[in-house]
This record gives structure tokens, C-alpha cells and sequence, in this order.
């Protein structure tokens, strides 16, 4: 960012002060409105916007953080009415990226917490966004390890959950970036946290993994343990184009709903996450190839071949046969069983 520059600030959504695309950074009704103490009006993220934005303060959208920002309106009123978000939520935005979508949730939430990994974005977002009591703003990565959630940012989602009561509802509403979406979603979902529901923007591949069945090309580990203890609706798919940079797949805004009924009928959802990592290590095997193989220690085969004919399996099949259940059927067999 260049010093002592100011952030380009929007006029109020539908002012017929200026185009509702356009961003004049230095006129002085602008000035007037950066210097009131009033939240400023949710910037309208349109391509023009994000390119004079980029251009003034010298920000690059980086390909390996997964950095692509929403420039169709439409669709960010859809992730926000999709949510249903009201004074008791306390939601959780990973990849605050320009604030755009941060300001509308501050706008319908009770709290925010939101945190970005790339510094060059987040002063210009708590710029943009304005000052607004009810958002703290985190820098970092929301993954402290592939399998282990910023620490911080727990502690911020549950300080703002108890800033809103015993009422307070939690939300995950992101446009996630590509390469954090899968671990995130299912560190989530595994975290001992009652999330109300997940409204994510990702990656097309990702949804229809996400909401895949049995027998399927897109039917993996992640497919199954989502499905196990949460329900999954795409809403929207989404092209290219309606991101700046635009990405080379298309997207989709989807929705989970952590499902308490379908977790408490899970034991050990850790092992049972474990075990389906292992279990697609091989995916081309077949059923008794990979559990007679087993990464942590080969299994018996005469054991195997009895434990499967008792759970009416057929060993020559793939793990992508299976449905949910059956996963969690096999899981629960074999994971009392010691290695060879």
C-alpha cells in the first residue's frame, strides 16, 4: 500500500452521486464519509472497484493463497440470505480479502470474527469495512497444521459466541479459498464446536465431492464423512467470470448443516475420519486389497476375508461402492483388529 494514501470509499448502495461501480478516491463527499464515525455502507465489489482498488494500493491477488474476489452482487445477497443470519449468530469468515462480504455480515450478525493471511489485504479491508464494534479482525492462517485449527481464531469465534449469550449461534459464511476449503470444512465439522450451518463459496470439484453418492467418479473419503454427520445442498453454481481474478474452474456457494442426530451415532469420529484417510490411500484397490494392506499395519487375510463375509461385503469391490453407512459399518469391525 502506498503511504499515508487513503482507501477508496463507496458512496451509500443506489447514491446518484456516482456510478455504482465507479471508485474516485480523493473527491471530497468521500472524504466526509471517511471521516464520520458511522460504519461505512457495504462497498460494492464490482470489477471496476477491484481493479482501481488493486491499482491504488498496489495489491495483487496471489494464486497460491487461492485469492479470487466475488464481483456479482447477486451472489454475495445469495450466500447472505442463504446463511439467515440474525442478531445471535457469531460468524466465522476465513478470507477476509477486501471486507466486502465481511461489512454485509456485520451488517446482519450479531459478531464477526474474520481472518486473513495475506497482510497486504487486511488494513485495506479494516479500512474499507469501517469501524465496527461488533467485528474483530485476525491475521494468520486459519490452519495451524493440515489438521489442526488457529488456536486464535477459536478462542476469537468463542468470545464472540459468548458475547451474544447462551442463544448465540455459530456460522461459518466464507468465500473460501480453494486450497484451505477441504481441510477447513472437515476440521470444522470434526472440531467438538456446534456450528449451526456452513454457507461456503468453493471450488465446483469440491461441491460435487461434497455431495457425491456411492458409485460415483466424485465419491471419496471427504464425501462420506461430510455426509456422515452433516447435510449437504449445493445452491448455486458459479462461473468464472463472476471473479476477479477469474479462476480457470467454476465455483458453487454451497450449504452444510452440521447434523447432531447423524454425529452422536458416531463414536470416535477421529478414528473414523483416520480410517477413511487410510482406507482411500489406494482407491484403485479393491476392498480386501486395501484392508489387507492397511498403511498402518497389513491385516491378516483370512481375518479379512471372514470379518467382510460377516458384514455381507464383497471384497472385490471398491470403497467407492459402499454407501455411508457401510463405511462406518466396516470402520467399526475393523477397529478393534492389531496388525499382523
Amino acid at each position: 500500500m502506498k503511504p499515508n494514501q487513503e482507501i477508496p470509499i463507496l458512496p451509500a448502495q443506489g447514491s446518484p452521486s456516482m456510478p455504482l461501480d465507479a471508485v474516485e478516491p480523493n473527491r471530497s463527499d468521500q472524504a466526509a464519509m471517511a471521516a464520520s464515525s458511522a460504519p461505512a455502507a457495504s462497498p460494492r465489489q464490482t470489477l471496476r472497484f477491484l481493479r482501481n482498488l488493486f491499482e491504488s494500493y498496489g495489491l495483487e491477488a496471489k494464486s497460491k493463497l487461492g485469492q479470487n474476489y466475488l464481483i456479482d452482487l447477486n451472489l454475495i445477497d445469495l450466500m447472505i440470505r442463504a446463511a439467515e443470519l440474525g442478531h445471535q449468530d457469531a460468524v466465522l469468515e476465513v478470507g477476509t480479502g477486501t471486507g466486502s462480504l465481511t461489512a454485509r455480515l456485520a451488517e446482519a450478525a450479531g459478531q464477526v470474527v474474520t481472518i486473513e493471511i495475506d497482510k497486504t489485504f487486511q488494513p485495506v479491508a479494516q479500512q474499507i469495512v469501517g469501524p465496527r464494534p461488533n467485528v474483530r479482525f485476525l491475521l494468520g492462517d486459519c490452519l495451524e497444521r493440515k489438521n489442526e485449527l488457529n488456536s486464535e481464531m477459536l478462542a476469537a469465534w468463542d468470545t464472540a459466541a459468548a458475547a451474544l449469550g447462551p442463544s448465540a449461534r455459530r456460522k461459518l459464511v466464507a468465500n473460501l479459498p480453494y486450497v484451505i476449503a477441504t481441510p477447513l470444512i472437515a476440521n470444522l465439522l470434526t472440531a467438538e464446536i456446534v456450528i449451526e450451518r456452513m454457507v461456503v463459496m468453493v471450488q465446483w470439484e469440491i461441491a460435487e465431492r461434497l455431495r457425491a453418492q456411492a458409485g460415483t467418479k466424485e465419491y471419496n473419503s471427504l464425501s462420506v464423512l461430510v455426509q456422515s454427520i452433516a447435510d449437504v445442498e449445493v445452491i448455486r453454481k458459479v462461473l468464472p467470470s463472476n471473479f476477479h481474478p477469474r479462476p480457470k474452474v467454476d465455483s458453487a456457494i454451497v450449504l452444510i448443516r452440521p447434523n447432531q442426530e447423524k454425529r452422536a451415532q458416531i463414536g470416535d469420529l477421529i478414528g473414523f475420519r483416520n480410517f477413511l484417510r487410510d482406507l482411500y490411500v489406494h482407491r484403485r484397490k479393491n476392498l480386501r486389497q486395501a484392508l489387507v494392506g492397511w498403511p498402518h499395519g497389513r491385516k491378516n487375510k483370512a481375518m479379512v476375508d471372514t470379518l467382510l463375509a460377516r458384514l455381507n461385503m464383497d471384497g472385490g469391490l471398491r470403497s467407492e461402492a459402499l454407501s455411508v453407512a457401510d463405511h462406518y459399518r466396516l470402520f467399526e469391525a475393523f477397529q478393534q483388529t492389531a496388525p499382523e
